[in-house]
């Protein structure tokens, strides 16, 4: 695991580092665009991916886009994602002759 994803960074130092606010960073959680992990005492936990991700959220609204449409997006991403990796998995197997 990078040190990218370790989730050791608190809401107030992401605040810090991004600009957003608190209620701000945990709006984005509520509307499902951030996932933190939370320690045993409840406090959220992000990673620098997850401040990465939190600018780039804040910068598409900015550009006037709504939450719905951002988790839509990323959603389809996720998708061509899969698909790209089946298809290269594939082509590699039919390459290399091989079966699942």
């Amino acid at each position: 695991m990078s040190y990218k994803d370790k989730k050791v960074i608190t809401i107030g130092i992401v605040s810090e580092l991004t600009g957003l606010s608190e209620r701000k960073i945990r709006y984005y959680e509520e509307r499902k665009l951030i996932f933190p992990e939370r320690s045993k005492g409840g406090t959220r936990k992000y990673s620098f991916l997850d401040v990465e991700r939190l600018v780039d959220i804040a910068n598409k609204m900015e550009d006037g886009m709504q939450t719905f449409e951002i988790r839509k997006m990323e959603q389809k991403q996720l998708k061509n994602k899969d698909v790209r990796e089946k298809m290269l998995r594939g082509q590699l197997n039919a390459a290399f002759n091989m079966r699942k």
